[in-house]
Protein backbone atom coordinates (compact mmCIF):
# COMPACT_ATOMS: atom_id res chain seq x y z
CA UNK A 1 0.00 0.00 0.00
CA UNK A 2 1.39 3.37 -0.99
CA UNK A 3 1.97 5.93 1.80
CA UNK A 4 -0.76 8.53 2.24
CA UNK A 5 1.41 11.32 0.80
CA UNK A 6 1.81 9.44 -2.46
CA UNK A 7 -1.95 9.10 -3.01
CA UNK A 8 -3.16 11.27 -5.92
CA UNK A 9 -3.86 14.80 -4.73
CA UNK A 10 -3.62 14.05 -0.99
CA UNK A 11 -0.45 16.01 -0.24
CA UNK A 12 -1.53 18.91 -2.45
CA UNK A 13 -4.84 19.22 -0.58
CA UNK A 14 -3.11 19.02 2.81
CA UNK A 15 -0.49 21.66 2.00
CA UNK A 16 -2.93 24.03 0.27
CA UNK A 17 -5.47 23.85 3.10
CA UNK A 18 -2.74 24.53 5.65
CA UNK A 19 -1.42 27.52 3.68
CA UNK A 20 -4.92 29.02 3.40
CA UNK A 21 -5.67 28.44 7.09
CA UNK A 22 -2.35 29.72 8.39
CA UNK A 23 -2.53 32.83 6.22
CA UNK A 24 -6.04 33.56 7.50
CA UNK A 25 -4.68 33.28 11.05
CA UNK A 26 -1.95 35.79 10.21
CA UNK A 27 -4.42 38.21 8.60
CA UNK A 28 -7.57 38.33 10.78
CA UNK A 29 -10.40 40.09 9.01
CA UNK A 30 -8.63 40.14 5.62
CA UNK A 31 -9.98 38.39 2.50
CA UNK A 32 -9.05 34.72 2.36
CA UNK A 33 -6.65 33.27 -0.18
CA UNK A 34 -8.22 31.54 -3.18
CA UNK A 35 -8.94 27.90 -2.46
CA UNK A 36 -6.26 25.44 -3.49
CA UNK A 37 -4.67 23.29 -4.64
CA UNK A 38 -3.19 25.72 -7.13
CA UNK A 39 -1.20 25.13 -10.33
CA UNK A 40 2.30 23.91 -9.47
CA UNK A 41 3.94 27.04 -10.85
CA UNK A 42 1.90 29.32 -8.53
CA UNK A 43 4.20 31.56 -6.52
CA UNK A 44 3.59 31.75 -2.80
CA UNK A 45 5.19 35.19 -2.74
CA UNK A 46 3.86 38.64 -3.48
CA UNK A 47 3.89 37.93 -7.22
CA UNK A 48 1.42 35.06 -6.71
CA UNK A 49 -0.61 34.26 -3.60
CA UNK A 50 0.68 37.46 -1.99
CA UNK A 51 2.57 36.20 1.07
CA UNK A 52 5.36 38.50 2.17
CA UNK A 53 8.64 37.09 3.48
CA UNK A 54 7.54 36.99 7.13
CA UNK A 55 4.25 35.31 6.24
CA UNK A 56 6.02 32.71 4.14
CA UNK A 57 8.35 32.00 7.04
CA UNK A 58 5.43 31.56 9.43
CA UNK A 59 3.47 29.33 7.05
CA UNK A 60 6.59 27.25 6.37
CA UNK A 61 7.06 26.80 10.12
CA UNK A 62 3.45 25.65 10.49
CA UNK A 63 3.84 23.13 7.66
CA UNK A 64 7.11 21.87 9.15
CA UNK A 65 5.41 21.45 12.52
CA UNK A 66 2.43 19.61 11.03
CA UNK A 67 4.44 17.09 9.00
CA UNK A 68 7.60 17.02 11.15
CA UNK A 69 9.79 18.10 8.27
CA UNK A 70 12.59 18.88 10.73
CA UNK A 71 12.98 15.13 11.25
CA UNK A 72 14.51 14.92 7.78
CA UNK A 73 16.15 18.36 7.79
CA UNK A 74 13.94 19.66 4.98
CA UNK A 75 12.21 22.43 6.94
CA UNK A 76 14.70 25.16 6.01
CA UNK A 77 14.31 24.50 2.28
CA UNK A 78 10.72 25.79 2.25
CA UNK A 79 11.69 29.42 2.84
CA UNK A 80 14.10 29.36 -0.11
CA UNK A 81 11.64 27.99 -2.68
CA UNK A 82 8.97 30.25 -4.16
CA UNK A 83 6.32 28.03 -5.74
CA UNK A 84 3.56 25.70 -4.59
CA UNK A 85 5.06 22.91 -6.68
CA UNK A 86 8.43 23.42 -4.97
CA UNK A 87 6.80 23.05 -1.57
CA UNK A 88 5.06 19.84 -2.64
CA UNK A 89 8.31 18.42 -3.95
CA UNK A 90 10.25 19.30 -0.79
CA UNK A 91 7.51 18.01 1.48
CA UNK A 92 7.07 14.79 -0.46
CA UNK A 93 10.78 14.00 -0.35
CA UNK A 94 10.90 14.75 3.37
CA UNK A 95 7.96 12.42 4.05
CA UNK A 96 9.69 9.62 2.16
CA UNK A 97 12.37 9.81 4.84
CA UNK A 98 10.11 10.35 7.87
CA UNK A 99 6.31 10.24 8.12
CA UNK A 100 5.78 8.52 11.48
CA UNK A 101 4.28 11.51 13.33
CA UNK A 102 1.92 14.38 12.54
CA UNK A 103 0.93 17.42 14.58
CA UNK A 104 -2.49 19.06 14.37
CA UNK A 105 -3.51 22.32 16.02
CA UNK A 106 -6.57 23.08 18.05
CA UNK A 107 -8.65 26.07 16.96
CA UNK A 108 -6.78 28.35 19.35
CA UNK A 109 -9.88 30.41 20.06
CA UNK A 110 -8.79 30.91 23.67
CA UNK A 111 -5.39 32.21 22.61
CA UNK A 112 -2.52 30.39 20.90
CA UNK A 113 -3.49 27.20 19.05
CA UNK A 114 -2.34 24.09 20.88
CA UNK A 115 -0.23 21.54 18.96
CA UNK A 116 -1.40 17.94 19.30
CA UNK A 117 0.99 15.25 18.07
CA UNK A 118 -0.11 11.78 16.96
CA UNK A 119 1.73 8.83 15.52
CA UNK A 120 0.72 7.83 12.02
CA UNK A 121 0.33 4.28 13.31
CA UNK A 122 -2.32 5.38 15.83
CA UNK A 123 -4.22 7.34 13.20
CA UNK A 124 -4.12 4.35 10.87
CA UNK A 125 -5.42 2.17 13.70
CA UNK A 126 -8.46 4.45 13.89
CA UNK A 127 -9.05 4.50 10.15
CA UNK A 128 -8.96 0.68 10.05
CA UNK A 129 -11.77 0.73 12.60
CA UNK A 130 -13.66 3.34 10.57
CA UNK A 131 -13.20 1.40 7.34
CA UNK A 132 -14.86 -1.61 8.97
CA UNK A 133 -17.60 0.60 10.35
CA UNK A 134 -18.48 2.01 6.93
CA UNK A 135 -17.88 -1.12 4.88
CA UNK A 136 -19.91 -3.34 7.19
CA UNK A 137 -23.19 -1.44 7.13
CA UNK A 138 -23.58 -0.30 3.53
CA UNK A 139 -25.56 -2.11 0.83
CA UNK A 140 -22.69 -1.73 -1.64
CA UNK A 141 -18.99 -0.80 -1.46
CA UNK A 142 -18.24 2.87 -1.13
CA UNK A 143 -16.80 4.22 -4.37
CA UNK A 144 -16.00 7.88 -3.72
CA UNK A 145 -15.32 10.36 -0.90
CA UNK A 146 -16.67 13.90 -1.16
CA UNK A 147 -15.18 16.34 1.31
CA UNK A 148 -16.44 19.62 2.74
CA UNK A 149 -13.67 19.84 5.37
CA UNK A 150 -9.98 20.84 5.19
CA UNK A 151 -7.42 18.05 4.89
CA UNK A 152 -4.93 19.50 7.39
CA UNK A 153 -7.32 19.31 10.35
CA UNK A 154 -7.32 15.97 12.15
CA UNK A 155 -10.91 15.10 11.18
CA UNK A 156 -10.26 15.93 7.54
CA UNK A 157 -6.98 14.04 7.55
CA UNK A 158 -8.53 10.90 9.01
CA UNK A 159 -11.61 10.87 6.77
CA UNK A 160 -10.35 12.35 3.49
CA UNK A 161 -6.70 11.26 3.46
CA UNK A 162 -6.26 8.03 5.43
CA UNK A 163 -9.75 6.51 5.22
CA UNK A 164 -9.93 6.53 1.39
CA UNK A 165 -6.72 4.45 1.40
CA UNK A 166 -8.22 1.93 3.82
CA UNK A 167 -11.39 1.72 1.72
CA UNK A 168 -9.47 0.75 -1.40
CA UNK A 169 -7.83 3.96 -2.64
CA UNK A 170 -11.10 5.78 -3.26
CA UNK A 171 -10.99 9.04 -5.24
CA UNK A 172 -11.58 12.21 -3.23
CA UNK A 173 -13.49 15.24 -4.53
CA UNK A 174 -13.61 18.62 -2.76
CA UNK A 175 -17.15 20.04 -2.70
CA UNK A 176 -16.61 23.07 -0.45
CA UNK A 177 -17.11 25.47 -3.36
CA UNK A 178 -20.48 23.96 -4.33
CA UNK A 179 -23.73 25.60 -3.24
CA UNK A 180 -25.60 23.22 -0.96
CA UNK A 181 -28.73 23.30 -3.11
CA UNK A 182 -26.71 21.93 -6.06
CA UNK A 183 -24.84 19.31 -4.04
CA UNK A 184 -27.57 16.60 -4.21
CA UNK A 185 -27.22 16.55 -8.00
CA UNK A 186 -23.51 15.72 -7.58
CA UNK A 187 -24.17 12.83 -5.18
CA UNK A 188 -24.85 9.24 -6.12
CA UNK A 189 -25.10 5.83 -4.50
CA UNK A 190 -21.80 4.73 -2.98
CA UNK A 191 -20.68 8.24 -2.03
CA UNK A 192 -19.35 9.12 1.42
CA UNK A 193 -19.90 12.81 2.15
CA UNK A 194 -17.57 14.07 4.89
CA UNK A 195 -18.84 17.33 6.36
CA UNK A 196 -19.59 19.22 9.58
CA UNK A 197 -22.84 20.16 11.39
CA UNK A 198 -23.23 23.67 9.95
CA UNK A 199 -22.91 22.33 6.39
CA UNK A 200 -25.22 19.42 7.13
CA UNK A 201 -27.84 21.83 8.54
CA UNK A 202 -27.73 23.90 5.35
CA UNK A 203 -28.09 20.75 3.25
CA UNK A 204 -31.04 19.59 5.35
CA UNK A 205 -32.72 22.95 4.88
CA UNK A 206 -32.17 23.45 1.15
CA UNK A 207 -32.22 19.94 -0.33
CA UNK A 208 -35.55 18.48 -1.39
CA UNK A 209 -34.21 14.92 -1.47
CA UNK A 210 -30.92 13.01 -1.43
CA UNK A 211 -30.02 10.12 -3.71
CA UNK A 212 -30.34 6.61 -2.30
CA UNK A 213 -27.21 4.93 -1.03
CA UNK A 214 -25.34 8.05 0.15
CA UNK A 215 -23.51 7.82 3.48
CA UNK A 216 -22.44 10.79 5.59
CA UNK A 217 -19.91 11.54 8.32
CA UNK A 218 -19.95 14.50 10.68
CA UNK A 219 -17.67 15.75 13.43
CA UNK A 220 -15.98 18.91 14.85
CA UNK A 221 -19.13 19.73 16.88
CA UNK A 222 -22.32 18.02 18.05
CA UNK A 223 -24.81 17.47 15.26
CA UNK A 224 -28.30 18.46 16.46
CA UNK A 225 -30.70 15.54 16.56
CA UNK A 226 -33.20 17.48 14.44
CA UNK A 227 -30.60 17.95 11.70
CA UNK A 228 -29.63 14.28 11.73
CA UNK A 229 -33.26 13.19 11.55
CA UNK A 230 -34.03 15.66 8.74
CA UNK A 231 -31.18 14.19 6.68
CA UNK A 232 -32.48 10.66 7.19
CA UNK A 233 -35.94 11.87 6.15
CA UNK A 234 -34.40 13.31 2.97
CA UNK A 235 -32.99 9.91 2.09
CA UNK A 236 -29.49 9.85 3.56
CA UNK A 237 -28.68 6.17 4.05
CA UNK A 238 -26.62 6.70 7.19
CA UNK A 239 -25.03 9.57 9.11
CA UNK A 240 -22.08 8.53 11.27
CA UNK A 241 -21.41 11.08 14.01
CA UNK A 242 -17.89 11.03 15.44
CA UNK A 243 -17.00 12.34 18.89
CA UNK A 244 -13.38 13.37 19.42
CA UNK A 245 -10.92 16.25 19.38
CA UNK A 246 -7.56 17.35 18.04
CA UNK A 247 -5.96 16.02 21.24
CA UNK A 248 -7.55 12.57 21.07
CA UNK A 249 -8.58 11.98 17.44
CA UNK A 250 -11.83 9.98 17.23
CA UNK A 251 -13.14 8.50 20.47
CA UNK A 252 -16.68 7.29 19.84
CA UNK A 253 -19.42 7.13 17.21
CA UNK A 254 -23.15 6.82 16.70
CA UNK A 255 -25.36 6.59 13.62
CA UNK A 256 -28.83 7.34 14.98
CA UNK A 257 -30.18 10.68 16.24
CA UNK A 258 -30.23 10.94 20.05
CA UNK A 259 -28.56 7.53 20.45
CA UNK A 260 -25.66 7.15 22.90
CA UNK A 261 -22.13 7.26 21.55
CA UNK A 262 -20.19 3.99 21.53
CA UNK A 263 -16.45 3.90 22.21
CA UNK A 264 -14.24 2.88 19.33
CA UNK A 265 -12.45 -0.41 20.00
CA UNK A 266 -9.12 1.24 20.84
CA UNK A 267 -10.61 3.24 23.74
CA UNK A 268 -11.65 2.11 27.20
CA UNK A 269 -12.96 3.79 30.35
CA UNK A 270 -10.92 3.37 33.55
CA UNK A 271 -13.19 2.17 36.33
CA UNK A 272 -14.61 4.97 38.44
CA UNK A 273 -13.31 7.81 36.22
CA UNK A 274 -16.22 9.41 34.42
CA UNK A 275 -14.27 12.02 32.45
CA UNK A 276 -11.07 10.11 31.73
CA UNK A 277 -10.41 7.62 28.92
CA UNK A 278 -7.54 5.29 28.12
CA UNK A 279 -6.30 4.97 24.54
CA UNK A 280 -5.02 1.52 23.65
CA UNK A 281 -2.33 1.62 20.97
CA UNK A 282 -0.89 -1.18 18.85
CA UNK A 283 2.58 0.34 19.12
CA UNK A 284 2.88 2.33 22.35
CA UNK A 285 1.84 2.09 25.98
CA UNK A 286 -1.78 3.02 26.84
CA UNK A 287 -2.29 6.75 27.42
CA UNK A 288 -4.84 8.47 29.63
CA UNK A 289 -6.81 11.52 28.43
CA UNK A 290 -8.94 13.82 30.57
CA UNK A 291 -11.91 14.98 28.50
CA UNK A 292 -13.30 18.52 28.33
CA UNK A 293 -16.91 17.30 28.31
CA UNK A 294 -19.20 15.95 31.00
CA UNK A 295 -20.29 12.43 30.01
CA UNK A 296 -23.37 10.53 31.17
CA UNK A 297 -22.53 6.82 30.97
CA UNK A 298 -25.20 4.21 30.12
CA UNK A 299 -22.78 1.28 30.18
CA UNK A 300 -18.99 0.79 30.25
CA UNK A 301 -18.79 1.70 26.54
CA UNK A 302 -21.85 3.86 25.82
CA UNK A 303 -22.47 7.48 26.85
CA UNK A 304 -24.14 10.78 26.04
CA UNK A 305 -22.33 14.12 26.04
CA UNK A 306 -23.74 16.47 28.67
CA UNK A 307 -21.82 19.64 27.78
CA UNK A 308 -18.43 21.28 28.07
CA UNK A 309 -16.57 21.43 31.37
CA UNK A 310 -14.45 24.41 30.26
CA UNK A 311 -17.37 26.68 29.18
CA UNK A 312 -16.40 26.61 25.51
CA UNK A 313 -19.17 26.88 22.91
CA UNK A 314 -19.17 25.72 19.30
CA UNK A 315 -19.31 28.22 16.45
CA UNK A 316 -18.96 26.66 13.03
CA UNK A 317 -17.20 23.63 14.50
CA UNK A 318 -14.66 25.79 16.38
CA UNK A 319 -14.35 25.95 20.16
CA UNK A 320 -14.93 29.56 21.21
CA UNK A 321 -14.67 30.92 24.75
CA UNK A 322 -17.14 33.78 25.44
CA UNK A 323 -15.05 34.78 28.45
CA UNK A 324 -12.08 35.52 26.19
CA UNK A 325 -14.24 37.60 23.84
CA UNK A 326 -15.50 39.56 26.85
CA UNK A 327 -11.92 40.20 27.98
CA UNK A 328 -11.07 41.62 24.55
CA UNK A 329 -14.17 43.83 24.57
CA UNK A 330 -13.20 45.22 27.98
CA UNK A 331 -9.91 46.42 26.47
CA UNK A 332 -11.79 48.91 24.28
CA UNK A 333 -11.48 52.44 25.74
CA UNK A 334 -15.23 53.10 25.48
CA UNK A 335 -16.44 49.88 27.15
CA UNK A 336 -17.17 49.77 30.89
CA UNK A 337 -18.60 46.24 31.03
CA UNK A 338 -19.74 43.49 28.69
CA UNK A 339 -21.36 40.07 28.53
CA UNK A 340 -21.04 37.56 25.70
CA UNK A 341 -23.31 34.61 24.93
CA UNK A 342 -24.11 32.12 22.22
CA UNK A 343 -27.15 32.81 20.07
CA UNK A 344 -28.70 30.01 18.03
CA UNK A 345 -29.39 30.92 14.43
CA UNK A 346 -31.45 29.05 11.89
CA UNK A 347 -28.58 27.08 10.41
CA UNK A 348 -25.74 27.67 12.83
CA UNK A 349 -24.74 29.62 15.93
CA UNK A 350 -22.80 32.82 16.60
CA UNK A 351 -21.93 35.00 19.56
CA UNK A 352 -23.81 38.08 20.70
CA UNK A 353 -22.60 40.81 23.08
CA UNK A 354 -24.26 43.15 25.57
CA UNK A 355 -22.06 46.23 26.04
CA UNK A 356 -22.21 48.87 28.78
CA UNK A 357 -20.49 52.00 27.41
CA UNK A 358 -18.44 54.23 29.67
CA UNK A 359 -20.22 57.37 30.88
CA UNK A 360 -18.29 59.65 28.54
CA UNK A 361 -18.48 57.33 25.54
CA UNK A 362 -20.04 58.54 22.30
CA UNK A 363 -22.70 55.91 21.60
CA UNK A 364 -23.34 57.15 18.06
CA UNK A 365 -21.95 54.44 15.76
CA UNK A 366 -20.32 52.73 18.76
CA UNK A 367 -21.46 49.30 17.58
CA UNK A 368 -19.81 49.85 14.19
CA UNK A 369 -16.63 51.05 15.88
CA UNK A 370 -16.59 48.03 18.15
CA UNK A 371 -17.08 45.65 15.24
CA UNK A 372 -14.22 47.24 13.30
CA UNK A 373 -12.00 47.29 16.38
CA UNK A 374 -12.59 43.59 17.08
CA UNK A 375 -11.90 42.47 13.50
CA UNK A 376 -8.09 42.26 13.77
CA UNK A 377 -8.22 41.00 17.37
CA UNK A 378 -10.63 38.06 17.10
CA UNK A 379 -11.17 35.25 14.65
CA UNK A 380 -14.32 35.17 12.53
CA UNK A 381 -15.87 32.58 14.85
CA UNK A 382 -15.15 34.71 17.93
CA UNK A 383 -16.56 38.01 16.62
CA UNK A 384 -20.07 38.74 17.96
CA UNK A 385 -22.71 38.90 15.27
CA UNK A 386 -25.07 41.12 17.26
CA UNK A 387 -24.54 43.89 19.82
CA UNK A 388 -26.87 45.48 22.35
CA UNK A 389 -25.98 48.66 24.28
CA UNK A 390 -27.34 49.33 27.74
CA UNK A 391 -26.68 51.30 30.93
CA UNK A 392 -26.04 48.09 32.92
CA UNK A 393 -25.85 44.36 32.30
CA UNK A 394 -29.23 42.57 32.45
CA UNK A 395 -29.61 40.75 35.76
CA UNK A 396 -32.46 39.13 37.69
CA UNK A 397 -33.57 39.86 41.25
CA UNK A 398 -30.83 37.58 42.59
CA UNK A 399 -28.19 39.55 40.69
CA UNK A 400 -27.46 36.76 38.22
CA UNK A 401 -26.82 37.62 34.59
CA UNK A 402 -29.82 36.86 32.37
CA UNK A 403 -30.27 36.60 28.63
CA UNK A 404 -31.19 39.55 26.45
CA UNK A 405 -32.93 40.01 23.14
Amino acid sequence: MRPWHQQPGALARFVADLVVSETAHLRPGAPALPAGPWPLHTSLGEDGLGLDSLERMSVAAALSEALHLHESGADELLTTQPSFGDWLKITGRALEQFDARLTFRTSGSSGQPKPCTHTLADLQQETRFLAGLFAGAHPEPLRRVLTAVPAHHIYGFLFTVLLPVELGHLPVQDVRALAVNSLPQRLSSGDLLVSHPVHWALLARHASALPAGVVGATSTAPCPDATAQALVDLGLHRLVQVYGSSETAGIAWRDAPAAPYELMTHWTRPEGRDHELLRLSDHTAPRAFVLQDALNWHSPRRFNVAGRLDQAVQVGGINVFPSRVREVLLQHPEVADAAVRLVALQDSARLKAFVVPKVDADTVDLIQRLDSWLAPRLSTAERPRAFVLGAELPRNAQGKLVDWV
